[in-house]
């Protein structure tokens, strides 16, 4: 970041919960909740060749290796979407 915060984060780390004002969030009630919805973007199936050593890495990590490669070349693509 380029940015320095000015936020007192040790203030804030040390403060209760009922000690922030959060007066000016409004409440989300059960209607909210009941038409809220979560979208994801849809997956579709490609054929991607990648380094046998690196694919293998992958797979060594346990199950779940193509949502965690999926995952990497997300945050990549969103870092480089705000350039």
């Amino acid at each position: 970041m380029k940015k320095v915060s000015k936020t007192d984060w040790e203030k804030l780390a040390d403060m209760d919960d009922k000690a922030i004002d959060t007066s000016d969030i409004a409440e989300l009630d059960d209607a909210f909740f009941r038409h809220a919805e979560i979208t994801t973007p849809k997956k579709k199936p490609v054929t991607l060749r990648l380094d046998s050593d690196v694919l293998l890495w992958f797979k060594s990590q346990g199950q779940g290796y193509q949502t965690r490669i999926n995952t990497l070349l997300r945050r990549y693509m969103e870092s480089h979407q705000s350039r």
